[in-house]
């Protein structure tokens, strides 16, 4: 259960996070290639805006760690 609380900016980044990942996991997903062959995912570049304004909306531009951190501790792996 998460236990941190995150400010609106930093759970509007996380949102915006996760709508990126979803997007490329999709893309990858629908993209049919042998399994060996590498595979590009094609990301709308409004979704990669969105994420990168959200991040740095919540001044953590140029912090990835401290952003995955954030994350890990909203929603730690099972």
């Amino acid at each position: 259960m998460p236990t941190a609380v995150l400010t609106d900016r930093e759970r509007t980044a996380v949102q915006a996070y996760l709508r990126l990942l979803h997007t490329v996991r999709a893309t990858f997903d629908t993209q049919p290639a042998p399994p060996d062959a590498p595979r590009h995912a094609i990301v709308p570049p409004s979704v990669l805006a969105e994420a990168e304004a959200a991040l740095a909306r919540a001044g953590l531009a140029g912090n990835e760690e401290a952003f995955f951190r954030m994350l890990r501790d909203w929603h730690p792996e099972p």
